[in-house]
């Protein structure tokens, strides 16, 4: 028999309970408050061969019971990581004048060869006019410059808060290579606008999307993106004048290569995030060393100047056959470019704060509706998507300076740019080998971006075969290997992309195996103590129906009682709260999941700072706190714009 010594805390009862037991046993109403203002642990009955709880507990005044008496035991503390950098000035700090238009140039220019190299070699492909290219290159400078403002300043649910860099996408490279083909620029101009809009309902419906919108949808497209774009890659190697030595391509892009390569691998530091941008001044001047730099446009580009008004593609508003063909790959590649504003985004937050705080999802919502943005200023202006550059946050990391002026100077001067043709003729004149080999780098990354996402969301033999499967189909209907014979016409067309047919086929999948999974169970009910008795008969008749122990159900039940009483603590007061709770069986797991109405308080920063010590919050609103903490394995909370999603896992 284990005897409670003198002076005994709730603590002591529950380090007692995990002494028996080796985990948290209790029923989740052992340690609400009395009417007596004192705390008890009445349980519900002693188990023959266990503890008899009441037998050990004491009571303990009720003003006792703070955070020097339920101290969270060591083995459970589970602090969220601390950067792993040093931030010199935070988002919302301002640095000198002089630093920031340093920092905002050094962003700008990195980024430089992406925005203007992704139109110039999207439109030479397609073999459109000269004026269209000058006017694409421009507009991509504008929208880019002013969307990057956007995502740094936040204006009300557009934009993201921090420094996240806008530029011109790759992935959007072969189906707009196709668009052009199909007809005139107002069609590539249509679907860019038709397929932005997926992006604000994605924004605004992300806490209900988020099962669809799956890493493995994302990363197997970004997979199949350097499969789609590599005949585009190896055509641009030999892109040269009929004139043009006969060893001037391949040297070229050899060196472009090199040069790229071995400064990402062999420097560190800044010089790795510089790495495309010498790639390319080095592949520059060996064209012109083989006299393929196209010399001759630099020369005749005026230092200030506007393109020709009458290069504006406009829309095409016809809707043919062509567009509802097209339209699908440039959905599903709008979810993917989606999935990468959505990294960078949590990548930035981690990067621009001294302490380490919660993901803020109101904040990704931000940056993908800016990104939506983005794009639809890009179809209205006749030029190619945009996306968020990783190369920034690189550099906030490197720099430790994250503050949203320095994201704001980087805009302007994106804009500033745009009425520098000059400058931008040094880019766009640089020769075809030396814009395949940067290429070629450049969706080499994303397929290591796609794995990544992938590997990190964790692949079991299920996704596995999915991701396979769905990549090689993609690879057979790029390259015409399936039946080709049978696919004509309009099915021709929407399957003769990798990432289409393969983007289909994980989506299909992935919707067939959450459909033939185990349905998890429901509750809807309202967000109040008087709803407790309810969802506690719940969770006994889902522990009961999944086969749980006494054990793991009571830890359920406790999890769920305070993860309610947190919710009820954080919300305002008088406000009619719904709470829909989800309980699903995961192996010798379960989950559980809280879904209600959004208020501004994160459980996992509230948790953090019980962990590390910091007693900001009130006495009797931590001992919620510590008791989940305690009862469950992990805790993870999503915060949206009027939805909040607490996750909480429990191991049997």
């Amino acid at each position: 028999m284990v005897r409670p010594r003198q002076g005994a805390t709730v603590v002591d009862h529950l380090e007692g309970h995990r002494g028996v037991q080796g985990r948290w046993p209790a029923p989740p109403r052992t340690l609400r408050r009395q009417q007596t203002g004192r705390w008890a642990c009445p349980c519900e009955r002693p188990t023959p061969g266990r503890l008899d709880h009441r037998r050990i507990v004491q009571r303990v005044p009720f003003a006792q019971v703070s955070a020097t008496t339920l101290r969270t035991p060591s083995s459970c503390r589970k602090p969220m990581p601390s950067a792993e950098h040093e931030v010199r000035y935070e988002a919302d700090e301002r640095p000198p004048l002089p630093l920031t238009v340093g920092l905002g140039i050094q962003y700008a220019m990195v980024a430089l060869g992406g925005v203007v190299l992704t139109p110039a070699i999207l439109i030479s492909v397609a073999g459109q006019s000269e004026a269209y290219l000058n006017w694409a290159v421009f507009a991509a400078l504008v929208v880019s410059g002013l969307v990057t403002v956007v995502q740094s300043v936040r204006l009300g649910r557009i934009g993201a808060g921090y420094i996240l860099i806008m530029g011109s996408t790759t992935a959007f490279l072969p189906m707009s290579v196709t668009a052009l083909a199909e007809g005139v620029p107002g069609l590539l101009a249509t679907l860019i606008v038709m397929s932005s809009l997926v992006q604000f309902v994605l924004g605004a419906k992300m806490a209900l999307l988020r099962r669809v919108f799956t890493p493995t949808v994302a990363g197997t497209v970004l997979m199949l993106i350097p499969v789609s774009l590599a005949p585009i890659v190896f055509k641009k190697m030999e892109d040269v004048p009929a004139d043009a030595p006969e060893l001037g391509a391949p040297v070229t892009a050899l060196v472009t290569l090199a040069a790229i390569v071995l400064v990402a691998l062999r420097l560190s530091g800044a010089w790795r995030v510089w790495a495309p941008a010498i790639g390319l001044v080095v592949g520059g001047f060996t064209g012109l060393a083989f006299g393929i730099y196209d010399i001759e446009r630099v020369a005749a580009a005026p230092w200030l100047g506007l393109p020709q008004f009458s290069a504006y593609p406009g829309l095409d508003l016809t809707f043919g056959s062509a567009f509802w063909a097209l339209l699908p790959g440039f959905l599903i590649v709008t979810l993917v470019g989606a999935m990468d504003t959505l990294g960078d985004a949590i990548a930035i937050q981690r990067a621009s704060w001294r302490q380490a705080r919660a993901i803020d999802f109101r904040s990704i919502q931000g940056a993908i509706n800016a990104d939506g943005l983005g794009n639809l200023l890009s179809g209205i202006g006749g030029t190619v998507p945009n996306t968020t550059y990783g190369s920034g946050v690189a550099i906030a990391e490197l720099t430790g300076i994250t503050a949203r002026s320095v994201g704001v100077c980087a805009g302007i001067l994106f804009v500033a740019l745009a009425f520098m043709p000059k400058l931008v003729a040094l880019i766009v004149a640089m020769p075809g080998p030396v814009a395949g080999a940067y290429l070629a780098v450049i969706v080499a990354l994303l397929f290591v971006f796609g794995v990544k996402i992938l590997t990190a969301d964790g692949l079991d033999y299920r996704k596995s075969l999915i991701v396979g499967f769905a990549f090689w189909v993609g690879l057979a209907f790029q390259f015409d290997l399936v039946y080709p014979q049978f696919l004509t016409g309009a099915w021709g067309e929407l399957l003769g992309h990798g990432m289409t047919a393969g983007g289909i086929t994980v989506i299909l999948l992935s919707g067939f195996l959450d459909l033939t999974a185990a349905r998890p169970r429901r509750l809807r009910t309202a967000l109040s103590a008087s709803s407790l008795a309810e969802i506690d008969g719940f969770l006994c008749r889902f522990a009961s129906k999944a086969r749980c122990d006494e054990t793991m159900t009571s830890r359920l039940r406790a999890v769920a009682e305070e993860t309610v009483h947190t919710l009820l603590a954080n919300g305002a007061s008088g406000t009619d709260r719904g709470l829909l709770l989800v309980a699903r069986r995961d192996g010798k797991a379960a989950d559980l999941e809280f879904i209600a109405s959004g208020t501004d308080v994160n459980l996992e920063d509230q948790l953090a700072m019980l962990s590390e010590g910091v007693t900001e919050l009130p006495n009797e609103s931590e001992t919620p706190l510590r008791l989940l903490r305690h009862y469950a394995t992990s805790v993870r909370h999503q915060q949206y714009h009027d939805t909040e999603i607490v996750t909480v896992r429990v191991d049997s």
